[in-house]
This record gives C-alpha cells, structure tokens and sequence, in this order.
C-alpha cells in the first residue's frame, strides 16, 4: 500500500513525502492554498457565549447563530455570558495573540449599583484588592471616569431590576489587563456592584453604533 503524507511549509509551499520511497521528496507550490484571513467586529448581545461551541448538553446561545461566519474563526478576549459589547474575531491566530497582549487598552463602562463617588473612581484608577485563582491580587492602574451621558449604541438593554431599588450610575474603566470577570470584581471591590458591562472599545476599535447582535465585517484591526 502506497502512503503520500503532505507537509505543509507555508500558505504557498508543500511538500510531498513516499512512505514507500523515504527518500523520494518533490515539492510545488500551490497559490491556489492561499487563505487570506478575514476579520468582524460584533457588538455582542447579553445572554450569548463567546464561543462556537459549547460541550455541556444544556442549551447555550451561540456566536455562530448571529452571523454565517467563516470555518476557524475565533473570538479574541472573550466576554462573559452575562457581558455585552464589542467583541473582535478572527481567522488569523497570531492577531489573537497581538489583541490579547497587555499593551492594548479596552475600555468598559459598567452599569453600578448606587452613586459611584469621586473617591471610589480614585480607588479603581490606583487599583483594589480583588481575588484571582484563589489568592488576593491588587489590580494594574487604570483609566477610570464617571460617565454621565451614554452613547446611544449602549442602548437600553435588558431590564436590570426595578428603579425603587434604587439608583443606578456609569462608570467607564479603560484596562490593559484581563483577569477573570476583573471590572465586576473592581466594582465590588469599592462597594458598587455592577449590574450591567458593556466593553465599548479595544484599542482603537470602536462600537461604531453597532447595535445589539449586529456583526462589521472588516480588512483589518487597526489598533
């Protein structure tokens, strides 16, 4: 039986190898195989997984149910299922690496429980105590504001609890790190909870009015 066993070098090189003849090799070169990356920004709605696929039985929304997107495409730094906002993904691993790496900023703005205070404000920008992996780990200084006006691509959302409850206020955090569920343990951490996360920026990439669910196909992530 003849085996051909194929290695491929790069997107335009490959080579053949003979099991019955190990020291037979040819090599060609196939333009044809070139596969150019394809890029999408997506405003992410709550409810929904950053993911493709999901392994447990139990029903989960789906990126793949907002938009026909290509084979081996992935999402780059991952908002939780109860998260929302911009969210970037990819064909082209190596930009996943660039995205994810701590010189690049994303911005939130969280939804807290109460009048979030000057002084709280200053403790999130110094950085707070928060638990990570089971230690106590003091977040990096960050960029934090109160935000009085919301842009309208924030939209209403879901319906957080009822206003006799209690008021509710904006804070925007800019990061260049990404612990697990980070903004809302922060929050916490100075005594406002959050009850609503919406990452609006990464880098130089904006929500650009993308409303809910809706994806932008791009050439590039100009970061």
């Amino acid at each position: 039986m003849n085996y051909l066993i194929t290695f491929k070098v790069d997107n335009n090189l490959k080579i053949n190898f003979s099991k019955d003849h190990p020291l037979r090799w040819s090599f060609y070169f196939c333009p044809n195989s070139i596969m150019k990356h394809r890029h999408f920004l997506l405003h992410k709605p709550h409810s929904y997984l950053s993911q493709f696929v999901y392994g447990i039985k139990r029903h989960k929304k789906l990126l793949g149910e907002l938009y026909d997107f290509p084979d081996g495409t992935m999402a780059i730094g991952r908002l939780d299922e109860d998260s929302e906002g911009l969210l970037l993904l990819t064909t082209d691993g190596m930009m996943s690496e660039i995205v994810r790496s701590q010189t690049i900023e994303k911005e939130y703005y969280a939804q807290v429980d109460g009048i979030i205070t000057p002084e709280a404000v200053t403790q999130l920008e110094n950085g707070v105590e928060i638990g990570f992996k089971g230690i106590r780990y003091t977040t990096k200084p960050c960029q934090a504001k109160i935000v009085a006006d919301l842009p309208e691509f924030i939209g209403e959302g879901r319906r957080i609890r009822e206003e006799r409850h209690g008021p509710t206020s904006w804070v925007s955090i800019t990061l260049t790190e990404g612990k697990f569920r980070q903004v809302r343990k922060m929050t916490a951490a100075v005594g406002f909870p959050t009850l609503r996360l919406v990452r609006i920026r990464v880098g130089n990439l904006t929500l650009q009015n993308l409303k809910a669910g809706e994806v932008m196909p791009v050439a590039a992530f100009n970061l």
